[in-house]
């Protein structure tokens, strides 16, 4: 069993790897062992190109002894075909008779048909090691499958007073008041790489005018989401522009907008996330204003909270959405404290 760790542990190392890149696939990694030595390795780097374990296998120079090798992964091989044919197929094809899985595929596409097929033509095949560290690697993957909605995180930074930012009087329109330090910036830019959309209300929009995008490092900028309901959005706002796909959901049509706009007739989390499922996004990242957290805390509709915290005192100005951190163990980022809070 500890050799099956050692192995698994390599598994997920490689997956990582391609966080922010594999959406809509999981993130995959696979090891393929000889004589207790790693002949061969892969990962899936991103979505529509090969797959962790024919990565792995195509990684091993002398084949001829893939048939007395056991292949690890952290994650169920695939058994349908889709933008590349079945792994299940590959690795009974080079005679491969030992597979250590760590997670069962929630996705209804494989299901267990990937452990089923092995098992019925031949292979000794194990599941279920490192199940909790393999399934929290991919939560999102998990979460959009088995609830039927995006994994839902909850971002903002405050003052050390409880503000996110000053009165409106007190600041300019269109300027950025920046609670949080240059440091924590950059982290939460790299937070949004990881996510497959990022979502603000119109406010947020009419207020900062964010571009929603991970100019601070390097990553993918995430799909860019506005709630929109009686269409208010400025057409010259910087999340209208062509640096990422940006979809607006609002109550009625609002024909002067050249881009994607889904009208929702019963205006409510439910009803965006269920058309968010739809639409195969798996994760977002909520990042303003108060009213649209403090909506998703209210009906308990998250996963994760993150939050900065600043030692900037604003006196008055918008209160901060409602989460006790005062208890909660933090790790300083500069001067910022950060809170990471999980569900489950």
């Amino acid at each position: 069993m500890d050799t099956h760790i050692k192995y698994m542990e390599r598994c997920i190392e490689l997956a990582s790897e391609g966080i922010g890149n594999t959406y809509p696939n999981p993130m995959v990694g696979c090891v393929i062992v000889h004589n207790n030595k790693i002949i061969g390795e892969g990962s899936h780097q991103q979505y529509g190109c090969n797959h962790a374990e024919v990565n792995a296998i195509n990684s091993v120079v002398d084949e001829n002894i893939l048939k007395e090798s056991t292949l690890y992964v952290n994650l169920e091989p695939c058994n349908h075909y889709g933008k590349t044919p079945p792994c299940t197929k590959l690795i009974l094809e080079k005679g491969i008779k030992n597979v250590i899985i760590g997670s069962k595929d929630p996705n209804s596409h494989v299901l267990g048909g990937g452990i089923s097929t092995l098992i019925s033509n031949g292979c000794n095949v194990e599941y279920g090691i490192m199940k909790d560290e393999c399934d929290l690697l991919n939560k999102r993957f998990f979460t959009y499958h088995n609830q039927k909605r995006p994994y839902i995180i909850l971002k903002w930074a405050e003052s050390k007073d409880g503000y996110i930012s000053p009165k409106k009087s007190n600041r300019n329109k269109g300027d950025i008041f920046w609670i949080s330090n240059e440091e924590s910036r950059k982290m939460s830019h790299y937070f949004r790489s990881q996510e497959h959309s990022i979502l603000v209300g119109v406010q947020t929009v009419i207020d900062d005018d964010p571009e929603l995008t991970t100019r601070l490092v390097e990553g993918n900028n995430p799909k860019r989401i506005v709630l929109d309901p009686n269409n208010r959005i400025p057409l010259n706002s910087k999340v209208l522009s062509n640096e990422s796909e940006t979809i607006i959901f609002s109550s009625t049509k609002n024909l002067e907008l050249n881009i994607d706009n889904e009208v929702i007739n019963q205006f409510d989390l439910d009803s965006i996330l269920e058309s968010l499922f739809k639409r195969g996004i798996q994760s977002i990242i909520v990042e303003g204003g108060a009213y649209t957290i403090q909506k998703f805390i209210d009906s308990d509709k998250w996963d994760c909270i993150r939050i900065f915290k600043s030692e900037k005192n604003l006196k008055e100005g918008l209160v901060a959405p409602k989460y006790e951190i005062d208890k909660l163990e933090f790790k300083l980022v500069g001067d910022n404290k950060f809170y990471e809070i999980f569900k489950n």
